[in-house]
């Protein structure tokens, strides 16, 4: 029983630390996952409650990991534990059947699952669950319970922090397709055994007052008394997607830039406003300033957004802004970038930088030196990532180790 008690704590607590972390990395992702599902359920007055519960979900999921793990008010986090997995588990039940919105956004960006099979993760965990539930009161506490709440607030106040960061910087792991190093034209592209949308389409003729359904096979297309009214096409079996299927640049004229942005030999900067009226001000200010710089060193300077020309002609004129807008979809451009607005830096198709308002460059700094540097940057961040990662995750698998297998913790 101890080592089943072991295995469980070990494989709930590592999922509850991981989807607590990823989504903590990325707090405004979770922020639109639960404003997609307020608008689906028609419950969008919800909407400015988002963020705080966006926050409050992954602290808690990552604190009930780290006390499963480390044992820390081990008894409390049980219960906390079991209310968790018996709530979502029919939340994510309803939402397999009704599916409102594809995603569900339980791991971020960094696993994206459907619904039925956020379900069945779900299914899976809740025996676990309820195991660790039950065995609870033969733990023993490792430490005085002053410790373990001291513990628990040192765990708290690193998960809020780093989800603090990453709203008033960018999230400081990307899991999303637009990351730094990512040459896009390749994540746009389709297998060419790729499989294609299935649909079946409904035909609907009206004979003597009443309409009725056909398919493509049984429609009365002979019998002329019989009249058409109307068709559906429903989408029976979805094809392959690519991880970039929605990023676009269309000016006034309906014409698509992003072809030609992504084969320029030279340097792109990109603003990225989803929503020009609720932008920072001073970011759409300062960008003014970067893009007649830009303009000096003959790079391309756009501001993509979603909001209609009405607003993107009132804030130009009243800020005072040079630079061309583009528009483009605005889930799309939530995805590229997290910040309002933000910069992107773009050369043949690769995402060379992206900063956040609070962190644009100095016009001066867009030089072509500064910019080759940024690309050198760039190679070496990589592979100091990955170091940093595997000594990091290294550290966590020792840590563990030592603090579930002492005896005491298995009583």
């Amino acid at each position: 029983m101890k080592v089943i008690n072991l295995i469980s704590r070990i494989i709930v607590g590592a999922v509850f630390v991981f989807s607590g972390f990823v989504k903590a990395v990325d707090p405004l992702g979770s922020t639109y996952k639960f404003s997609d599902y307020f608008s689906a359920f028609g419950m969008a007055f919800l909407n400015p409650v988002a963020l705080p519960l966006a926050i409050l979900l992954s602290s808690t999921e990552f604190l009930v990991g780290i006390s499963l793990l480390f044992g820390y008010r081990y008894r409390l986090a049980t219960w906390i534990l079991v209310i968790f997995m018996s709530f979502f588990t029919v939340l994510t039940l309803i939402l397999a059947i009704t599916n409102p919105v594809s995603d569900c956004g339980c791991f971020g960006d960094a696993i994206i699952l459907t619904n039925w099979e956020t379900f069945f993760k779900n299914i899976c965990l809740l025996p676990f669950a309820i195991f660790i539930f039950f065995y609870r009161t033969k733990i023993t506490a490792l430490y005085s319970a002053l410790k373990e709440w001291l513990f628990v607030a040192l765990y708290a106040t690193i998960i809020v922090m780093l989800q603090f960061y990453s709203l008033r910087h960018l999230p400081p792991m990307d899991f999303r397709p637009y990351s730094i190093g990512t040459y896009i034209p390749d994540k746009m592209m389709i297998p060419e055994a790729a499989p294609l949308d299935e649909y079946k389409t409904y035909l609907y003729y009206e004979k003597d007052g009443r309409i009725e359904e056909f398919n493509e096979e049984n429609y009365p297309w002979q019998d002329t008394t019989w009249k058409f009214v109307e068709s559906k096409h429903v989408l029976v079996r979805k094809g392959y997607e690519p991880l970039i299927h929605d990023f676009t640049m269309y000016d006034d004229d309906g014409y698509d830039h992003i072809e030609a942005m992504l084969a320029d030999k030279g340097y792109t900067f990109l603003l990225v406003s989803h929503n020009l009226a609720k932008a920072d001000m001073s970011g759409l200010e300062k960008a003014d300033l970067l893009a007649t710089s830009a303009y000096n060193y003959n790079y391309s300077f756009y501001c993509l957004t979603a909001s209609p020309k009405p607003e993107i002609d009132e804030i130009s004129l009243s800020l005072g802004l040079q630079y061309p807008f583009l528009t483009s979809d605005e889930i799309a451009l939530k995805t590229i970038i997290r910040s309002n607005p933000g910069l992107l830096l773009i050369k043949e198709g690769v995402i060379v930088n992206k900063w956040h308002y609070r962190d644009f460059p100095d016009p001066e700094e867009l030089n072509t030196i500064n910019l080759s540097q940024s690309l050198t940057r760039l190679r070496k961040d990589s592979e100091r990532s990955t170091v940093f990662y595997f000594i990091a995750f290294l550290f966590l698998v020792a840590l563990s180790i030592r603090v579930l297998f002492p005896d005491r913790s298995l009583e």
